[in-house]
């Protein structure tokens, strides 16, 4: 089982060092690739996601700056960034407006988790992540079609949408397309933003890769 998310942001090499057991950068995107079971299920909360996206996405913050886009007060907030801390997840930022609040930012540009095969406790801490993040990606096309769609210039419109495509794959094709599809992305994931054409925009990407269980009785 593996899943990765990703954004802006740069590796901590302190964080790395104290972590690297259980945390390796084996892959073209540069992510922090998790299999410890106990720093999976502490990512596997919503408010802990999203705190961690938006510092991904946007940079660093605070508890107070992130509450009003989290949905949780900035104690809570505080909380669970401490948690997140403890697992390497976030770190501490100085470069916030005042002393008098913390400041954070993510450990890293972005990450992924892989469970191994005959890891019971570090299958069932993926699945219940995979769980969290499949909540969260299935609102986000929805709220960019309200949010989004409609602001953007007609040619951008006309290349945004949706693809559903059905293959039959051994596992070992389909492993080659994801490494494909990966070695197309990653300049483009791994260029500086500043570096990218005056008129680029940011593109959310979601890919769903859902092998059938059964031929016979799987839904068309």
């Amino acid at each position: 089982m593996r899943a990765f998310l990703w954004g802006p942001g740069d590796l901590d090499s302190a964080v790395l060092r104290g972590y690297s057991r259980n945390m390796s950068l084996t892959n073209r995107y540069g992510d922090l690739e998790i299999s410890d079971p106990q720093a999976l299920r502490a990512l596997a909360h919503p408010t802990r996601l999203a705190i961690l996206e938006r510092l991904q996405r946007h940079g660093p913050s605070t508890a107070s700056q992130l509450s009003p886009y989290v949905g949780a007060t900035p104690s809570v907030v505080s909380w669970h960034l401490r948690h997140l801390a403890g697992f390497g997840y976030v770190k501490d930022w100085d470069g916030a407006a005042t002393k008098r609040e913390r400041g954070w930012q993510a450990a890293s540009r972005g990450y992924r988790y892989v469970a191994r095969e005959g890891d019971a406790e570090a299958l069932e801490a993926a699945r219940q992540l995979q769980v969290e993040h499949f909540a969260g990606a299935a609102e986000v096309p929805m709220r960019w079609l309200e949010h989004d769609e409609a602001q953007l210039p007609a040619p951008w419109q006309e290349i945004a949408g949706l693809s559903n495509t059905r293959v039959k794959l051994t596992r070992a094709e389909l492993a080659a397309v994801e490494d494909g599809i990966e070695a197309l992305l990653a300049p483009y994931v791994n260029r500086i933003e500043s570096d990218a054409p005056e008129d680029a925009r940011g593109v959310r990407m979601l890919r769903y890769v859902l092998p059938e269980a059964d031929a016979e009785q799987a839904q068309p």
